[in-house]
C-alpha cells in the first residue's frame, strides 16, 4: 500500500533533512508510537519502519532517550 501525505517544503530545511530522511524518521515514529500504545506487535512495527526486528529495537531505544 501507498500512502501520500502532503508537507511543505519548509518543513525539510527546517528540520535539516531531505525528503528521504524525513520519510525514514516518520516511518519509524509511527512504528515506534503505535508499538508503545500496544496496537502492533514488535515485529509488525518493524516491518512498518522498513527495519529489521533488531533494528527496530535499537531505533525503539533512541527513541525513549
Amino acid at each position: 500500500m501507498q500512502m501520500t501525505i502532503d508537507v511543505p517544503e519548509t518543513v525539510f530545511p527546517a528540520l535539516q533533512k531531505d525528503k528521504g530522511e524525513f520519510i525514514r524518521e516518520l516511518r519509524i515514529a509511527a512504528a515506534v508510537k503505535w508499538y508503545e500504545m500496544a496496537r502492533v506487535s514488535q515485529g509488525r512495527a518493524a516491518e512498518i519502519a522498513g527495519l529489521t526486528r533488531s533494528e527496530f529495537i535499537t531505533a525503539l531505544g533512541a527513541c525513549r532517550t
